[in-house]
């Protein structure tokens, strides 16, 4: 397997061991100093319609290896055209049973906040002002979908953990890591924004983005 195509090729149709090495294989090419960039064009159409291929999966050995790979490779997607059109599909695999699967869904969020909050933190630079308005909608409507999964999610046994690492496994604590993410990359005065827009600052405890209000949060 030389080419990302043949290894995604092999993740969707081989078997459950052929598939697993198949998806490790595509992080190996993507740093493999050997690569020619010009390969990456051939697999852009599958990231492009990662979700309705994922959909087709029905193992769920198969959706892990799948899902991985994609994460990879997340950074070819043509966000130019609509910089939000995973996000849905990133919110399902958000909330998956799968530890393998959510952790590749926070991977491709991060990866995705990173060109949405260059106007925020590179303010010096010449930006495109539609753009950067655009990147606002987005980023709001994906805080506003976040604390709508955080207040769905929250169990009161969260109360006792004060920052993001101490949470149990599963879907809110993954969540609260894409939260952090944002709070980070947008900084306190957008984040401020968001919260009196969406109507609350605080949820059992744990301030939005993962830290409490204690004095050990107050000082990172």
């Amino acid at each position: 397997m030389n080419t990302f195509t043949e290894c995604f090729k092999t993740i969707l149709t081989g078997e459950k061991v052929e598939s697993r090495k198949a998806a490790r294989q595509v992080r190996k090419l993507l740093y493999s100093s050997s690569n020619d960039r010009s390969k990456y064009e051939d697999i852009r159409p599958l990231i492009n319609k990662a979700p309705e291929e994922y959909a087709n999966i029905s193992e769920d050995w198969r959706q892990d290896n799948f899902v991985m790979a994609i994460s990879v490779l997340y950074f070819l997607h043509h966000r130019e055209s609509e910089p939000d059109f995973l996000f849905p599909w990133l919110f399902d695999l958000l909330q998956h049973d799968n530890g393998y699967i959510r952790h590749a869904a926070v991977r491709m969020f991060d990866n995705e906040l990173g060109p949405l909050t260059y106007h925020i933190r590179c303010p010096d630079r010449q930006h495109n002002q539609s753009r950067a308005d655009k990147a606002n909608q987005i980023l709001f409507q994906l805080y506003c979908n976040l604390q709508d999964l955080i207040n769905d999610l929250s169990k009161p046994c969260f109360n006792r953990y004060k920052l993001i690492v101490s949470l149990p496994t599963g879907p809110f604590k993954s969540i609260q890591m894409v939260m952090s993410q944002l709070r980070e990359d947008c900084g306190e005065e957008h984040m401020k924004d968001f919260e009196n827009r969406f109507g609350s600052r605080y949820l059992n405890g744990i301030e939005l983005g993962g830290l409490c209000d204690c004095e050990i949060c107050k000082q990172r």
